[in-house]
Parts: structure tokens; C-alpha cells; sequence
């Protein structure tokens, strides 16, 4: 999460994002239709030597509905004193816009939802017999929207990556799109190391492979980056990954998380998380998708005080 400011942050500053780990009695549970019910808390604190005065701020934390995903029940409790306005960015992601009436020494920012899961079974798809090699192109009703999506956010590390991809590719003619993604996907926990960052912004691709070290979003752009070169579209996801007992226990551990999505004719958008190399699934709930990450702030604003404050 990020907050940016006219004055620096104390060091007493502290984010703390919180979301159920192991799901408990009543947190999770699985109905005879396949339904995965969640429980998430999310918490942002920032602490100030004195008081300060707020900017308006803008938050990405209240999920994504569709058929896949419906928020049950859902609280958000913000202080100082506030007026929270909400609209659907250019996504469509749902979006609190926040301006505050009071200073003070206390940014706090605490959301609860409960959701209703159905997206149980990642595998639930069938692409278009034209996708199902690469490269392939987008039909015309799709081009021109899904366009955008295709360009490389870094072309200046186009080598590297191209060089990082070229086992995952057949030496000559096409390529199975399942297989490639796949196998990208599942290499980069193998032969990378996840490194939780609290700085805000990316690692560019290079960065990434010359370190072989990042964090969730560093690996979703990675994976973002190598399909683009492919003429695939892809978008960044950032939202909550609920410990199951099948991911590593430190990627899941009271943090958002991020991992990337690929369109694909017959499939629609479907998410693959590099840092756990699985398939977005149950325990996988989407706050924001974007072009780019750096539009996928969860909290964003800035704040006028003295130096040091």
C-alpha cells in the first residue's frame, strides 16, 4: 500500500493489513453446491508525531463482484471524521474516494467483507480452437478493446525477457497456449525467491531476472510482461490470497497480493498467480485489475504536515 506525502513519515508509521490465514470454524465452509463462503479484515494504520492535515484519498479494498465472486456483507470504518464517495473507475473496479474534515495524529482505514466464492475450479474453461495455439490473433469484436492490454509496459527489457522465455517455447512454429502459460507460471516459484517489499512501486522486469528475487507483484509483472511479448493480453490483479495450507504460509501471511490475468478467446480472463505458480482459484479474491500496477494502489493519497511529521 501507498501514501504518499508533502512531509516524510515518522518511523512510528505502520501498515497492517490483516485477512484470515488457516480458515477457522465459520470462516470457510463448503455447501453442497460448491460454495466457499470468506471472512476478510483488512486494516490500514498510519501513525503521525502531530497532527496532519489529509488530502483526499483514494481506495481500492471492496472486491470484485461478478458471477464468480458477490460480497455478502461488507463495513468500512475510516478516521479522522470523513466523506466517502464511491465510483467504478475505468476498469470497473469499485473505488471509495475519501475527503477528510478534521486533522489528526491517526489515518485509520478498516474494511470487513464477507464474500460468497464460486470461482472453485480454475480449470473450468475451453479456449477457442484458434487460441489453443500461439501466436494467434484476437477476433475482431475483441482487438480493439483488448489492445491496450498487449503492450509492453518495459519494451526496453524486451531482450531479456524474450531470452528468459525461449525454453517455454517450440523451437519452431507454434506454441500451446496452455502449456506456455503453464509452465512460466510454475517455473518462477522454482527458480526465483519471493522477497515481501513494503516500498511502493515495481521491479522492472530486468530487475527481476538479474536478482531472481521479488515480491508478488514484481512476479505478476514479470509473467504480465513475457505473454505480452507473445501478442497476449494481460491485466494486473491485486486483492487477498486466504491461506489453505497449499500456498507458502509467508505469501499469505496479513498481505494483499497480486498476480496477473491473461484473455483468452473461449476462457475470458483468466488469472495466473507466478508467485504460488497456481491458478487464481477459491482462495484468490480480486480488489482491483489494471493495465498497469501502479494504478492498483489499494490506499492512495497524501497528506500536508511539518517535516518529520
Amino acid at each position: 500500500m501507498e501514501l504518499s506525502g508533502l512531509g516524510d513519515f515518522s518511523g512510528s508509521d505502520r501498515r497492517t493489513p490483516t485477512l484470515p490465514r488457516t480458515p477457522r470454524t465459520g470462516d470457510t465452509n463448503r455447501t453442497p453446491h460448491d460454495i466457499m463462503i470468506l471472512q476478510i479484515e483488512h486494516q490500514t494504520l498510519y501513525r503521525y508525531r502531530e497532527p496532519v492535515r489529509f488530502n483526499a484519498h483514494r481506495l481500492l479494498i471492496r472486491p470484485l463482484e461478478g458471477h464468480d465472486c458477490q460480497v455478502r456483507a461488507s463495513e468500512l470504518s475510516i478516521e479522522p471524521a470523513n466523506r466517502v464517495r464511491w465510483l467504478n473507475d475505468v476498469f470497473g473496479n469499485s473505488v471509495a474516494l475519501v475527503e477528510f474534515s478534521e486533522p489528526a495524529s491517526l489515518l485509520s482505514v478498516l474494511s470487513r467483507v464477507t464474500i460468497e466464492q464460486f470461482n472453485v475450479n480454475p480449470f473450468d474453461f475451453v479456449l477457442e480452437t484458434h487460441a489453443a495455439k500461439m501466436p494467434f490473433a484476437y477476433g475482431p469484436q475483441e482487438s480493439t478493446e483488448v489492445e491496450p492490454y498487449c503492450r509492453p509496459l518495459f519494451p526496453q527489457d524486451a531482450a531479456v525477457v524474450r531470452e528468459w522465455i525461449r525454453p517455454f517455447l517450440a523451437p519452431k512454429g507454434s506454441t500451446n497456449t496452455l502449456d506456455f502459460l503453464t509452465a512460466v507460471n510454475r517455473s518462477v516459484p522454482l527458480f526465483f525467491s519471493y522477497t515481501p517489499r513494503e516500498e511502493p512501486g515495481v521491479q522492472t522486469p530486468a530487475q527481476t531476472l538479474k536478482t531472481r528475487s521479488g515480491s508478488c507483484r514484481d512476479f505478476a509483472l514479470l509473467m504480465m510482461e513475457a505473454a505480452r511479448l507473445q501478442g497476449l493480453a494481460t491485466r494486473f490483479v491485486s486483492g487477498y490470497l486466504c491461506q489453505n495450507g497449499t500456498v507458502p504460509t509467508q505469501v499469505a501471511d496479513g498481505a494483499t497480493h497480486a498476480w496477473m490475468e491473461v484473455y483468452l478467446p473461449g476462457a475470458g480472463w483468466k488469472g495466473f498467480d507466478p508467485t504460488c505458480g497456481i491458478l487464481a482459484a477459491d482462495f484468490h479474491v480480486r480488489v482491483a485489475v489494471t493495465r498497469d500496477p501502479a494504478q492498483a494502489v489499494p490506499v492512495a493519497g497524501s497528506y500536508v504536515g511539518k517535516p518529520r511529521d
